[in-house]
């Protein structure tokens, strides 16, 4: 069996909120899992590598990307053809892993190009790359956020729902995201306007449990949170204005919020002047209230994740650290930002082998010059080294 020892690092595991000094960890080249990790004495193997008194950590897991969008347009250019968006999502796919993160879920693809690039990843004709979860394009209603060209899927029924989902299904889709209210980034709705019905969104969520296939809401205002939540979705994405109500039905329900501070954020600091007006209002009016709300409901238990929303504008796809270091601003302490990641293998049903250092699970890690529980910034070190599936990427 060929096995590739690492020694003398320091390990922050993602499970446990400190760092194991002298650390050795014992992976298989040929599955890229981890057969051992401890402290101390390392076993042999047929290769050792000093990671000389460096900081370890799980590589990042982003569960809210767009990796065929343009950051530098003010609409992610949803009209770009199809060779365009396809050659665009893999250079951005190449962004995120230099940038620590190693899987991701798509929130939303146009021309359901995700679906084929991530099986492309999955058999290594693409490589470098994180692992994709791929979502197809989103489920809108006709006129609502999502209804843009090649990037949605217009249902107007619970019927035309249910059919619209099992076509994504068939075509490959393993999340599901539907869209239950406005947006920032289209110009005729808002983020307190509800779309999408709570008919029919549960009928995409009883289609996609059939398959045991998750399914995210985009909800930022009231009323859509409610909805979507009420219609059984298991992550709000985005969640800028979610209050007392919807949290304690989030707990009740185990329902994930996906905060992507990042996005809003990114959108208000650096749109002004260079975006549309009614743009950039939208995002700096809601930037102070979002942070607030996200953080409460952290603070009462509901389980957040890390997503970033990449490829909206001024938030291309380096920024998932950012996010973590918007979180830590915000009140989260650093070990509740970093689990985030952890939080986001669980949503996707992927925790048994990712998301934390542990036997059995696959070796993706970044290797840092600074502890991250100490300084969260460290993650966001420009020439950290990335490591997927036990084998060096960048």
């Amino acid at each position: 069996m060929n096995q590739t020892v690492y020694t003398n690092f320091n390990l922050y595991d993602g499970e446990k909120n400190d760092v194991q000094a002298d650390s050795y960890m014992l992976v298989d080249d040929v599955t890229g899992k981890i057969t051992k990790i401890g402290i101390g004495k390392a076993p042999t193997a047929d290769r050792t590598i000093d990671l000389a008194n460096k900081y370890v950590m799980p590589g990042m897991i982003n569960v809210h990307t767009h990796v065929d969008n343009d950051s530098t347009t003010f609409d992610g250019d949803p009209e770009a053809n199809v060779v365009v968006a396809t050659v665009r999502a893999v250079q951005n796919l190449h962004e995120f892993l230099r940038s620590g993160v190693t899987y991701i879920r798509q929130c939303g693809c146009s021309y359901d190009l995700d679906i084929p690039l991530s099986q492309m990843i999955a058999t290594g004709k693409i490589t470098k790359v994180p692992e994709m979860m791929p979502s197809g394009m989103v489920y809108s209603m006709t006129g609502g956020h999502g209804d843009a060209p090649n990037s949605g899927n217009l249902v107007d029924s619970p019927d035309e729902m249910r059919k619209a989902v099992r076509q994504g299904m068939k075509k490959g889709a393993k999340a599901i995201k539907v869209m239950a209210t406005g947006g920032v980034m289209t110009k005729n709705d808002f983020m307190d306007d509800p779309q999408l019905s709570i008919a029919e969104m549960h009928v995409a969520v009883e289609e996609a449990h059939h398959k045991n296939l998750i399914v995210a809401a985009h909800a930022e205002g009231n009323a859509g949170i409610y909805n979507a939540v009420k219609a059984g979705v298991d992550s709000i994405e985005h969640g800028f204005y979610v209050d007392d109500e919807e949290i304690d039905m989030m707990l009740e329900q185990g329902t994930y919020l996906t905060p992507t501070v990042v996005a809003d954020w990114s959108l208000a600091k650096y749109g002004k002047g260079v975006l549309p007006d009614w743009e950039v209002k939208k995002a700096a009016d809601a930037v102070d209230d979002l942070r607030k709300n996200i953080t409460h409901a952290k603070e009462r238990g509901v389980k957040i994740t890390l997503g970033t929303d990449a490829g909206t504008p001024f938030n291309d796809f380096t920024k998932t650290a950012v996010e973590l270091q918007l979180l830590v601003e915000q009140g989260f302490t650093n070990y509740e930002a970093l689990r985030t990641s952890v939080n986001s293998a669980k949503l996707m049903k992927i925790d048994d082998e990712y998301g934390t250092l542990e036997e059995g699970k696959y070796a993706d890690f970044l290797v840092l010059d600074e502890n991250p529980l100490v300084d969260i910034k460290a993650v966001n070190e420009q020439d950290k080294a990335v490591y997927k599936k036990g084998q060096r990427a960048y």
